[in-house]
């Protein structure tokens, strides 16, 4: 998020495609039969159009250096691992968050905690999250069952959440109220152009949902706890280690 190097695809391939690729290659060596690779719902894209969430069977549309490196890191363990006897599974979250959370999940919570009056009261995108639990039973369920072997799949809690509403929530976990403003998103996102931050604003009011119903459906995979459960979770860690 404050990168500083003159080359972050360079930086990212370094520890994103090469070190991924050292260690599945050291796995096929160890006679590995099945390899969880990490990857990102970035590498779909960074927005979704409403109604119409990323599939695993979209296109690799990804925008950034970050993104890019994801891409790569997959096709190369897949490219590695073929006729390896090693199966490949890969599995692309969207922002994860749970105890000990940082970027820009942190970020809302120190503003919600502070009583900091924000102006994204009447936000209407929809974005897909997974929470920590969520996404490690995922993964250990993609490691076992033999209906991963060679898929992707999608993870996501299975609610879509505004910007608006996910900071109501974070303020009831945190026992803080969020303070909304009703600011119109076309204000936001015209504002933070004018200051060079549409980025930020993007993340903000952009939509982007994840339909994780294949790994549902092929591996009968329920996430075991509620958004709120997971949101809970994170509050109290924040709480315990900040206040």
């Amino acid at each position: 998020m404050n990168d500083a190097s003159p080359d972050p695809l360079a930086e990212f391939r370094a520890v994103n495609v090469e070190g991924t690729l050292r260690l599945a290659q050291q796995a096929v060596e160890a006679g590995v039969k099945q390899f969880v690779f990490v990857s990102s719902i970035k590498v779909n894209g960074e927005r979704t159009m409403p109604g119409r969430p990323f599939i695993e069977d979209d296109p690799a549309a990804p925008e950034d250096p970050y993104s890019i490196s994801k891409h790569e890191a997959e096709v190369g363990v897949r490219a590695l691992a073929a006729g390896s006897g090693m199966s490949v599974t890969v599995v692309r979250p969207p922002l994860v968050y749970g105890p000990g959370v940082k970027a820009n999940f942190e970020r809302m919570m120190n503003w919600v905690a502070r009583g900091v009056p924000l102006p994204l009261g009447c936000i209407e995108n929809r974005r897909s999250f997974v929470g920590l639990t969520n996404l490690a039973d995922l993964l250990c369920l993609c490691a076992t069952h033999p209906a991963a072997e060679g898929r992707t799949f999608l993870a996501a809690d299975g609610e879509d959440l505004s910007t608006t509403e996910l900071l109501l929530r974070l303020g009831r976990a945190l026992g803080r109220p969020a303070r909304l403003l009703p600011v119109p998103p076309v204000v936001l996102a015209g504002c933070a152009r004018a200051i060079g931050k549409a980025e930020v604003a993007g993340r903000l009011l952009d939509s982007l949902q994840v339909d994780a119903s294949a790994a549902r459906r092929i591996l009968g995979w329920k996430p075991p706890r509620t958004v709120d459960e997971e949101l809970e979770a994170t509050a109290r860690h924040f709480l315990a280690t900040r206040y």
